[in-house]
């Protein structure tokens, strides 16, 4: 453990584990709002997505990776390489796992992948809100008995309890280092990339179970609207694999297609801090998931990994 005296503090964390243990949703508490994807659909995170927290004497830069899942096609290998190459960057590595589940095939996988690294490697226990206390020190053994964690900390995400403490265990680890972002900076990720983002999540809480993995979104244009300046246009394509997925996003007469903006736009302009004018389309690109071109169109480039 490197330890500063009395120093700024400073390192990459990054956050690991099978999908949908909640990654995402301590990504956006610990950095006090939306950044990264939530979804009740696993494997929702595609691209890995830096969040920064910056305290009078740390700042803690997370990294949110995809659920780790043997890859079934190009884009699965993708997020495969980019969780395992943040392996590489870090000082400590968080290993999330889910307090209202045993521990599976899934999570042994991610634990495997991760054998034999010279970091410090933290047990999150996540949901403990779903489970009873005294349920907690039999879970988090079970885990333990799995792998040789450096810290075991239970937290709840979603209501925030025990968060502030993990926090504080990881600045512990964190060696001396500059300050990388300015204070006031969460993310380093452009409005663009969360602007995508947010379009696609609530397009895959609105569709059925076959659309999710098949979704991406293109921001074509964000600019000042040209009637009224203080109004941002945003113009964004919803690329789908499928003529019959279309119909879905689309919905009857365009009333999904129509709902997917009206909820994008209320968290658009959270982000943007102004009235925004959202235009949807949408697009069928055959089997995008597994063509190289596609992938690197749409925003999935692995050379930057």
């Amino acid at each position: 453990m490197q330890q500063g005296n009395n120093g700024f503090k400073s390192g990459f964390i990054s956050i690991i584990g099978r999908p949908n243990v909640g990654k995402s949703t301590f990504l956006n508490r610990v950095v006090g709002q939306k950044i990264a994807i939530m979804s009740d659909k696993p494997q929702t995170t595609r691209n890995k997505v830096q969040g920064v927290v910056t305290n009078t004497d740390s700042q803690m830069i997370f990294i949110d990776t995809p659920g780790i899942n043997e890859p079934r096609h190009k884009l699965g290998d993708f997020m495969l390489k980019v969780a395992k190459n943040t392996f590489r960057e870090v000082d400590v590595l968080l290993f999330v796992a889910s307090a209202d589940d045993r521990i599976g095939k899934q999570d042994r996988f991610v634990l495997e992948m991760i054998k034999g690294l010279d970091v410090p490697v933290f047990l999150v226990l996540n949901k403990i809100d779903q489970v009873h206390p005294d349920e907690l020190p039999k879970l988090i053994e079970s885990y333990r008995s799995e792998y040789d964690f450096t810290e075991a900390i239970p937290i709840s995400a979603l209501q925030g309890n025990n968060v502030e403490n993990l926090l504080a265990k990881i600045t512990e680890y964190l060696p001396e280092g500059p300050q990388y972002y300015p204070a006031d900076q969460v993310t380093d990720h452009p409005e663009r990339f969360i602007i995508s983002e947010l379009i696609r999540e609530k397009a895959l809480h609105l569709t059925r179970e076959e659309i999710p993995h098949s979704i991406a979104v293109v921001i074509e244009k964000i600019a000042p609207d040209s009637d009224n300046e203080n109004m941002i246009r945003v113009q964004a394509t919803i690329m789908v694999e499928r003529d019959s997925q279309k119909g879905i996003v689309i919905g009857k007469k365009g009333a999904l297609l129509k709902e997917i903006g009206s909820r994008a736009r209320k968290d658009i302009e959270n982000l943007l801090g102004s009235k925004v004018y959202l235009e949807l389309w949408v697009k069928v690109q055959k089997d995008w998931r597994n063509k190289a071109v596609h992938l690197r169109d749409f925003g999935f480039r692995d050379d930057e990994y």
